[in-house]
């Protein structure tokens, strides 16, 4: 399949994505997540199901910051992301593995190449990308905002499991092996109430959608699409987002 944006996809191999009732089973010493609002999305069948990775597109950077906050200030819906990695053989969760995203802001800029979405800001190289080291539970919890959207491309975050990295002197790191490239994707119809938000509304490009994409294949969870669940009352105060990814580490 090819990325829209004009990247090549990278080589293939399945991967375990669970979500649900299975992520919290899985996720050893996580703790459980809270009862969904009426505005979460649908669970996922609590199920462990095969899937395959997706191409990382053409806005990845090397290098990038290890840290729990990645907003450095953008303005936007808060997202509050749980990603427990596992071994997708055993389902044992893999601790010190660092899970690494990038995305696009409000305005679909990334960092690093802002004015390829038409929109003009500061660009610092860093904003809306980083990683952490998984716990002892295999869980990765970072604090980012909800992205917005760019032309040819549904809203997404993009995703790597690395493992045996090393960490720099300057917060970064170096090394280790890349086990997984993937993408995370939204609720439709969440991301239409987000859209409705300011600086959302401001993003001056056709916003294209789930159906619509050339990457998501429609595969619910197993394609990487997050549980949703409302951290309050409206669509401003933002949402926590939750995924179990297994990797091969053979």
């Amino acid at each position: 399949m090819t990325d829209t944006s004009g990247a090549t996809p990278i080589g293939r191999r399945t991967v375990l994505i669970a979500t649900g009732a299975t992520a919290v089973a899985l996720a050893v010493g996580a703790a459980a997540p809270e009862a969904p609002t009426a505005d979460a999305a649908p669970a996922a069948a609590a199920v462990c199901t095969l899937t395959k990775e997706m191409t990382e597109g053409p806005y990845y950077l090397d290098g990038q910051y290890v840290r729990a906050d990645v907003t450095e200030g953008k303005p936007g819906a808060p997202l509050k992301l749980t990603l427990t990695v596992v071994d997708d053989d055993t389902c044992v969760p893999l601790s010190n593995a660092l899970v690494e995203i990038w995305h696009c802001d409000a305005l679909g800029e990334y960092s690093g190449f802002v004015g390829n979405n038409g929109h003009s800001e500061p660009d610092d190289g860093t904003f809306l990308r980083g990683g952490v080291l998984t716990n002892s539970g295999g869980v990765a919890s970072i604090t980012t905002i909800y992205p917005g959207w760019y032309r040819g491309r549904c809203v997404h975050i993009h995703v790597k499991v690395h493992t045996n990295v090393t960490l720099t002197s300057d917060g970064s790191f170096t090394g280790g092996r890349e086990l997984h490239t993937g993408q995370l994707f939204f609720n439709e119809t969440i991301t239409g109430r987000i859209a409705a938000l300011s600086p959302y509304s401001t993003n001056t490009v056709t916003r294209t959608t789930l159906a619509q994409d050339g990457i998501y294949d429609e595969g619910g969870a197993a394609s990487g699409l997050l549980t949703l669940t409302a951290l309050g009352g409206s669509a401003s105060s933002g949402y926590a987002g939750t995924l179990t990814l297994g990797v091969e580490q053979s």
